[in-house]
């Protein structure tokens, strides 16, 4: 007795209508299904998609890594100008004017900057996911500070304002204390054409400069020399041209010297160059959104690999791995 498909060729008992006439199923090995060769199929596509990703985006962290050096130099600078300031100039007459240290506000600010561009690094280097969202959160805080400090200052601007004129103020008291802050107050007053806070009277604050008749100094009722009005082709400039200046009145001081104060001058010139400021801001911000978006996506970059090795460990024994 023949058994089923006995005696007939390969082809014959392959073919669709052998296969599905009734009483006519083969023994032993079936044919592979279009179902099993649809899953094999899926899974080589899976695979290559993972393996190209990984290649395309080659080493994870390259250029990334190369991007924070640059940021982890100027924090670097930073801190050495912060320390050099510390411990060679004496701050007292800044402290007096200002809340903190600049020194050491930026030396802080420094190794904040440090710190979070060295997580940065590591964690592409070492492809550490821990490190890289430490990273990211830090920048996205700083960003959110940032955006907060801008928000608050445009809204309380008068409360700005007040503090601005405090700080103006404590400046012009401690002139003759410090050398780099009499070179600052000096380049104000050159570059805005202006003369004190709200006015060229406002120099009696300082014991060397005010109208008191205790007061001995040579420079009594003067002004500094950045008041003066100088001419474009003055070769020598008189550094006693504002001898005396405090006790004439606004018109006839004006004709030798700026009588308006700092401080307006000061708010017009934001006014004027509000694109200019936005701009300065934006391009403090860019870099910061840049390393965020850098950070996530290598994140996500390293997943995918941590996906593919996984995936390559649980198939590395199927037949079309």
């Amino acid at each position: 007795m023949k058994t089923r498909g006995e005696g007939r060729d390969e082809a014959e008992l392959y073919s669709p209508a052998f296969l599905k006439s009734p009483g006519h199923e083969l023994d032993g090995p079936q044919p592979p299904t279009t179902q099993h060769w649809l899953s094999l199929i899926e899974k080589a596509l899976v695979n290559i998609k993972l393996t190209y990703e990984a290649r395309e985006y080659g080493p994870p962290g390259w250029n990334y890594t190369q991007n924070k050096n640059c940021e982890r130099v100027i924090s670097m600078v930073m801190v050495g100008i912060g320390v050099y300031a510390r411990l060679l100039k004496h701050a007292e007459a800044a402290m007096a004017c200002l809340a903190v240290d600049p020194a050491l506000l930026l030396i802080g600010v420094g190794i904040l900057m440090f710190l979070i561009t060295f997580c940065g690094c590591i964690g592409s280097l070492r492809e550490n996911i821990c490190l890289l969202q430490t990273f990211s959160i830090c920048l996205t805080l700083v960003f959110l500070l940032q955006l907060a400090v801008g928000i608050v200052g445009f809204i309380f601007s008068d409360k700005a304002r007040g503090k601005v004129s405090e700080i103006i103020s404590n400046a012009i008291e401690h002139y003759r204390d410090d050398l780099d802050l009499q070179n600052l107050i000096d380049f104000g007053q050159k570059e805005f054409s202006c003369c004190g806070g709200i006015s060229y009277k406002d120099w009696s604050q300082n014991m060397y400069f005010n109208c008191s008749s205790e007061n001995r100094s040579q420079e009594r009722c003067s002004v500094p020399y950045s008041c003066c009005l100088h001419d474009e082709g003055e070769a020598v400039i008189n550094t006693l041209c504002g001898q005396g200046m405090q006790e004439l009145d606004y018109l006839e001081a004006g004709e030798f010297i700026h009588t308006n104060g700092c401080i307006d001058r000061l708010v017009n010139w934001i006014h004027s160059n509000l694109f200019l400021l936005g701009g300065v801001a934006l391009g403090l911000a860019i870099p910061q959104l840049v390393g965020i978006l850098l950070s996530q996506i290598l994140i996500n970059q390293i997943r995918d690999q941590i996906k593919l090795q996984r995936y390559n460990q649980q198939h590395k024994t199927d037949p079309w791995y």
